[in-house]
């Protein structure tokens, strides 16, 4: 792999990060919200990562699929959303219940904060790579 494949790696667990920190952010943005049927409520989404491996062929340089993180899916959560009797409820439906988002906003800002060290974390990786380039290249004057 040559230097400059860092990057790339870097580059998609950056992206990989980015998504994940967006389906987070819509999760809070949405942990509160109610429905009138179990069916519409809101279910937590969660990002589904997998590698990507570059195939090993004769010629390196060819181009093929490369190596990284890519982000499957963004999956639903198959946990219940709560049900909650609040008849006054504009929403409530006619027995008088309502239900909200099973999104946990613990795990969540957890997931957040996870999430922005990863990202944190190849910011750092590219820098170093990013240095090591320039000090190779200086190198030859």
């Amino acid at each position: 792999m040559s230097m400059l494949g860092i990057f790339d790696i870097s580059g998609s667990a950056m992206n990989a990060e980015s998504m994940r920190l967006n389906v987070t952010a819509s999760n809070l943005a949405n942990a509160d919200s109610v429905a009138t049927s179990p069916q519409t409520a809101y279910r937590a989404r969660h990002p589904v990562f997998a590698t990507q491996l570059r195939e090993f062929s004769a010629n390196p340089e060819a181009d093929e699929p490369g190596v990284g993180v890519r982000v499957l899916d963004v999956i639903q959560s198959t946990a219940a959303p709560a049900k909650r009797y609040q008849p006054d409820h504009p929403l409530a439906d006619p027995t008088g219940y309502v239900y909200s988002s099973n999104v946990n906003p613990v795990e969540e800002l957890t997931n957040m904060i996870s999430a922005s060290r990863s990202f944190q974390s190849q910011v750092e990786v590219m820098t170093t790579a990013r240095e090591l380039v320039l000090k190779t290249l200086s190198l030859g004057h």
